[in-house]
């Protein structure tokens, strides 16, 4: 199982955002929407070994499973339609107990330590100051945390700090979160950049 967990500090918590406006009025939940979809989408389909927890204002987390998930599409209107009404069921929520908004999409009310102390595996922190990704061995059931535009605040790096198990970076320049998220599909893909 591959799990990102992505970090969106600007992102709306309640679901009276337009879909018209996602990098502006939403709060840049469009750079949140095409980490979903680089994470869950292949060409032609979809993987289903792969969890996406989406940390919105440090309150609200959306846990998007793949091997139960209907309705998305790849494109930032429909996922950000799916988050919309995930964030409608979030008074469905009790505390840290999901709400399931539509199928494979949860909700809840936890933060972003609540969810680091909920993944499994190994904790792989993406960090533009990390070791190299290439010199780092494939873990067999990674979680990659990595922040949305922004870094992540001091709190966050400390929590991160203690929770994580490694911190790499993708490449030598700094990437967009999607592209990220894409660069350490294909690392796994490849078995460490090995197997083509």
């Amino acid at each position: 199982m591959r799990q990102f967990v992505v970090i969106g500090h600007d992102a709306p918590t309640t679901p009276d955002f337009p879909l018209d406006d996602l990098p502006g009025a939403a709060g840049r939940l469009d750079v949140l929407c095409r980490c979903v979809s680089a994470a869950l989408f292949r060409s032609h389909g979809i993987r289903d070994d792969v969890a996406v927890f989406l940390v919105l204002g440090d309150e609200v987390t959306v846990r998007i499973d793949a091997g139960d998930l209907r309705y998305m599409n790849p494109d930032e209107r429909n996922v950000a339609s799916l988050l919309q009404k995930a964030l409608d069921a979030k008074d469905q929520a009790i505390g840290h107990r999901e709400a399931e908004s539509t199928p494979g999409i949860h909700v809840s009310k936890r933060g972003f330590e609540a969810v680091l102390d909920a993944v499994s595996g190994t904790v792989v922190e993406l960090h533009e100051d990390g070791a190299p990704l290439a010199d780092v061995e494939p873990p067999a059931d990674p979680t990659f945390v990595l922040s949305d535009h922004r870094d992540f605040t001091d709190e966050e790096a400390a929590l991160l700090a203690d929770a994580s198990d490694q911190r790499v970076r993708v490449g030598p320049e700094v990437l967009h979160a999607d592209h990220t998220v894409t660069v350490a599909h294909n690392y796994l893909d490849t078995d460490g950049f090995e197997v083509y």
